[in-house]
């Protein structure tokens, strides 16, 4: 009974600290996804490949995911989120993901997450308010590399393509039962109400100055994949 009582105190504390308000984190998440993206773009021959870039709608990242110190069996982490829309990136949108399987290696430190989402049914799941990665729509682990090789299927109707890095190790890795689902402390700690991940993704809504490290860092990524894409075209 005793360690029962004992279990479930750590479970509570647990569930207390990924629920505490998001205004303390909001800036500091924006400013390590960021972090996340530079560094990952800074070696391309390791990073995600050109194409993908090239053909992702929307991404996510979700910095310092904890891998199952405080849930028995599960990881849970906080993230941003920003899609392609008709004027460019759009504003960020706060995630917390957690649950599921998770194709990272044993032991328990942190891990930075990063997903890509690859075609329209992914963006739509993503849009909803309560998205599992599951069967079909499943993160699958995306390939590493300045290039996609030729004879990856990445792109047959691939919804998302999910990445890790620990201690300086970065691969594709599968993520399949895991919910991403809005942060609505987040939200409403750096908008001010809570906007939905509709209006927020669809470019409806303003991005906040806060918002710079996070989306210049995406926006520079891509723009230097997109500008190799064409200079090989010609």
């Amino acid at each position: 009974m005793k360690n029962y009582g004992i279990a479930l105190l750590t479970l509570s504390l647990a569930t207390f600290a990924f629920a505490g308000p998001g205004q303390q984190d909001a800036p500091a998440r924006l400013q390590a996804a960021g972090v996340v993206m530079n560094e990952i773009m800074a070696a391309p021959d390791k990073g995600i490949p050109e194409e993908v870039l090239h053909g992702a709608k929307c991404i996510a990242v979700v910095p310092d995911m904890a891998k199952g110190a405080f849930i028995v069996g599960g990881e849970h982490g906080r993230g941003v989120v920003t899609c392609r829309t008709a004027h460019g990136w759009s504003a960020p949108a706060f995630i917390s993901i957690g649950g599921g399987n998770f194709g990272f290696q044993a032991g328990g430190q942190s891990v930075d997450l990063v997903i890509l989402f690859m075609n329209d049914k992914g963006v739509q799941g993503l849009l909803s308010s309560k998205f599992e990665l599951s069967g079909e729509a499943s993160a699958t682990a995306g390939p590493v590399g300045r290039h996609a090789s030729a004879g990856t299927d990445w792109k047959m109707n691939t919804e998302a393509l999910s990445y890790s890095r620990t201690k300086g190790l970065f691969a594709g890795v599968a993520v399949d039962g895991a919910v991403i689902q809005q942060d609505n402390d987040s939200t409403v700690a750096f908008y001010g109400k809570n906007v939905s991940f509709g209006k927020t993704l669809s470019g409806d809504v303003h991005a906040p100055a806060g918002s710079d490290p996070f989306l210049a860092a995406v926006r520079a990524a891509v723009n230097k994949a997109n500008q190799h894409e064409a200079a090989e075209k010609k």
